[in-house]
């Protein structure tokens, strides 16, 4: 007699579980850095810097668990090794072993990537995938909701108390899975070379493609400099709200709930964004969807920078939300306008290499934004980042000249 459960079944639990923990952890973890480990700014940047780095270092190698041996142990590695992160980082505040985790917490979080969607693919053979991922998706979307307000309510007692359990109930889903996911469609790949090796030719043979295409150089610009930008703000945002802003005495709000409410709104929104965004996506061509990429970003480069000089709450709110929504259906908008420009035989290749300049964006960017923040101030440091973000607009103008030239061969 099996103990297994169905596939699509074991994939909904995992997405909605793994959801809710994120969000129980991440709505609360900006505040204790800042308010009970007392990291600087520089040091808050250099948290995002080393969750970033190690990613993208141990990306390739921890894929050759799931690719090779198994994808379901690949999934409970990466879920015990993030529980410890999260266990650690909540129960000692200081900035070495708040390192220490976010390099635990980037390690085991490669193990998930990809594996995850690979596993479901195999178990049900490639039938109604769409449906499934989409249904994960919206799963993912209700439950990260419910983790940002039961954090909120978790850390107005202590601050860590979410991020202790979160990490908890990750090696608890570690066994849940152990248990009752099912692995009978996996079939091992052979690897030849070393895995460091083929990521150099994989970026080499991806830079090779884009330099025969003047929209692919343009796309490559454009991604190291949203690297450059993201990892400063995305770091520094909720330090801007605590050091430089005054929270409104409200019923007497603790900040926790505060950025319970941000964060909930900001979800709520975006997903109402994304969806709009999503059907205006499949009527548009091209040229339609650069001239709408031109618009979000000067919009979102004009957001940041407001937010940055913004020296009361109501005004900090709008304009975070507003960035935030933008920065949200920049994305989707973003991913088709490249596939758009990639043929099939090379889309692969170039979409990694796009996402590997990426992080090596928010490699480089990161400690240069949070020095700015350490020497200068936090508001200054997001006005920085703003402006590093500006140059895409022009970038995009750029495109969209090539893309009618390409419309008039």
């Amino acid at each position: 007699m099996t103990t297994k459960m169905p596939a699509n079944l074991v994939y909904y639990i995992y997405t909605g579980a793994t959801a809710l923990l994120f969000s129980l952890m991440f709505t609360v973890s900006g505040i204790y850095r800042i308010e009970l480990a007392n990291l600087t700014a520089l040091q808050l940047v250099l948290v995002g810097t080393v969750l970033e780095g190690s990613c993208f270092l141990f990306e390739i190698p921890t894929g050759i668990v799931a690719d090779v041996y198994s994808r379901k142990r690949s999934i409970l590695i990466g879920l015990i090794i993030i529980g410890g992160a999260f266990i650690l980082e909540g129960s000692f505040r200081f900035f070495e072993t708040i390192i220490i985790a976010q390099f635990l917490w980037g390690f085991g979080y490669t193990f998930l990537s990809g594996a995850d969607d690979a596993w479901i693919a195999d178990e049900v053979k490639g039938e109604n995938l769409n449906e499934i991922y989409l249904k994960g998706a919206q799963i993912a979307q209700f439950c990260s909701f419910i983790g940002i307000l039961l954090s909120a309510m978790l850390g107005y007692f202590y601050i860590n108390l979410p991020m202790i359990i979160s990490g908890i109930l990750f090696i608890f889903l570690s066994m849940f899975l152990k248990v009752f996911m099912p692995e009978r469609g996996f079939k091992p790949k052979k690897r030849k070379g070393n895995s460091y090796q083929n990521m150099i030719e994989t970026f080499k043979e991806g830079l090779s493609f884009i330099s025969e295409s003047k929209i692919l150089i343009i796309i490559l610009f454009i991604s190291l400099i949203y690297g450059l930008y993201s990892e400063g703000f995305d770091r520094l945002w909720e330090a801007h709200f605590l050091r430089d802003l005054s929270f409104p005495l409200i019923l007497n709000f603790k900040p926790v709930i505060w950025f319970g409410i941000i964060n909930s709104a900001a979800m709520i929104l975006s997903i109402i964004a994304v969806q709009i965004i999503k059907i205006r996506l499949a009527k548009t061509g091209n040229i339609e969807k650069v001239y709408l990429l031109v618009i979000i970003n000067l919009l979102t480069v004009v957001g940041i920078i407001s937010f940055g000089i913004s020296g009361n709450f109501k005004f900090a709110l709008m304009t975070y939300l507003v960035s935030y929504i933008l920065r949200t259906t920049n994305q989707p908008i973003f991913r088709a306008w490249i596939n758009q420009n990639l043929k099939s035989s090379i889309r692969a290749t170039v979409l990694s290499t796009v996402g590997q300049i990426d992080a090596l964006g928010q490699i480089a960017g990161g400690p240069i934004i949070g020095v700015i923040a350490s020497r200068y101030s936090i508001s200054i440091a997001i006005i920085f980042a703003g402006i590093v973000l500006s140059p895409v607009v022009i970038l995009y103008l750029k495109a969209v000249k090539s893309e009618k030239l390409k419309e008039t061969i």
